[in-house]
Formats: C-alpha cells, structure tokens, sequence
C-alpha cells in the first residue's frame, strides 16, 4: 500500500504530510501509526530543527475515520507526541478540518492557514463528543467560545479561528508567505533552547494531556459505542439526517 504520511526535509525543516486524500486524510489506524513513527523519526534527526505538519488534497483532516477509526488510546498518544516532540510542530492548513482534525492543530505550537480553509467540531451531529481533542483545545480555545462550536457544530473561518485561539495566524492569500518569517524565525534558534522553550510554552497543554487524557480516552470508546453513534454514523453513511434531528 502506498504511505499515508510522506517525510521530506530542506533546510532544517522537515514536513510531513498527510497524503490519505481518499478518506480526506480521516485518522485511520493506519495514518495514525504512520504519523507517530514520522514524528519519532524527525524527532531523532539532528539536522531538523522544526517540523511543518501539513496535507494533499482540500481538507487536512476530517477527524476520526468513521469505517475504520483508530483506537482513542492511539490518537491520544499522538497528540501527547506532538506536544512533547523536542522540536516545533507547525501545522499548514489550506483546507478544510473538521473533528479530531482540529486536535492535531491543538497539539501543534504554530498553526497557520489560508483563506479556504474551514474548521467545525461535527462530534454532536453524529451522536459523538469531541472527548480526547478537548484536552488539547480547551487550553488554548476562547471558553465561550469552545462552548459555542463544541455543542452547536457550526463551521467557520479562518479569521474566527484565529479569534479564537485555534490559528496562531491566517493569511489573506499565500499561507506560505505567512509563514516565511515564521519558520525563519525558527531556523536562526537554537535547538536546545528552542527544545526548552517549548517545554514552558506547553506546559498547560501537557498537563491536561496527562491528567485528563486516559479518561476521555475511555469516554471516547464509550461513546463511539452508543446506540446513539451508530444511528448518527449510520446517517451519515446514507446520507440522511439522524433520528434524533428536528
């Protein structure tokens, strides 16, 4: 089977992108564990001082794969992996995001997308919650705000994301060009000291990734096995609205 995460690096940065466009890049088992041995292998390569996090096709990531989702415990340690990673992780976001998505931009330290891009937190309209990701969100999103989007699943921009907390900066027209100065920024730092920045930049996100993570894992599994989840993913499936919708 072709990969479903591809390595490159140029100049101290190395990108790993999601290339799974046929399940618009869904966290699949398979993605998931491809995802995680990317970021150990750039994590070991002294020549990597930042690691950009991007994708194919028009949407980065549309959250759990409903036909074949990893297990809960597996996209926790991803996220957890992200935020520990000794190294920048910025995401590049030219798409849409939707679900568990929006965890991985949680995760990252510098999330930057274009003027396409589209972001909703679909749990609730297929009967699910947004469980593990919130650890990673709920640090860095606005709390009215968290609330709003969390229960009602509405999507938005890109300039409401930023206002929000889930983009660090969202760019007019070029994402690239926005992040020029960025990811310059990043290669003229020191590793070590970028390594130890990183710790007191994330701390908030890591403790509740520690203390909250195995329990929503849990919650996660149980409410992906609900009557409820099924109707809703079932729903989805055939394109209908759920039994519960009015």
């Amino acid at each position: 089977m072709a990969p479903l995460v591809h390595a490159g690096q140029a100049t101290g940065i190395t990108t790993l992108t999601l290339d799974s466009p046929g399940n618009r890049n869904a966290l699949s088992a398979g993605l998931v564990g491809e995802l995680r041995a990317a970021l150990a292998g750039a994590a070991a390569d002294p020549a990597t001082r930042a690691v950009v996090l991007t994708h194919t096709g028009t949407t980065f990531c549309a959250g759990a794969d409903l036909k074949a989702p990893c297990a809960p415990a597996d996209f926790l340690a991803l996220l957890r992996e992200i935020a520990e990673l000794p190294r920048p992780v910025v995401a590049r976001v030219t798409g849409h995001v939707r679900a568990g998505g929006l965890g991985l931009l949680g995760a990252c330290d510098i999330a930057a997308a274009g003027p396409r891009s589209t972001y909703a937190f679909t749990e609730t309209h297929l009967g699910l919650a947004p469980a593990v990701i919130s650890a990673a969100l709920l640090p860095r999103l606005d709390a009215r705000a968290a609330s709003r989007y969390f229960l009602t699943a509405e999507p938005f921009g890109p300039a409401e994301a930023a206002r929000i907390g889930l983009l660090t900066l969202h760019a007019e027209d070029d994402v690239d060009a926005a992040l020029e100065p960025v990811l310059g920024g990043l290669r003229k730092a020191g590793p070590e000291a970028l390594a130890a920045t990183k710790v007191l930049v994330t701390a908030g996100l890591r403790e509740a990734l520690e203390r909250d993570g195995e329990r929503l894992a849990e919650l996660s599994a149980a409410v992906f096995a609900s009557a409820e989840a099924r109707e809703g993913i079932t729903a989805r499936f055939e394109r209908r609205d759920p039994s519960w919708a009015r």
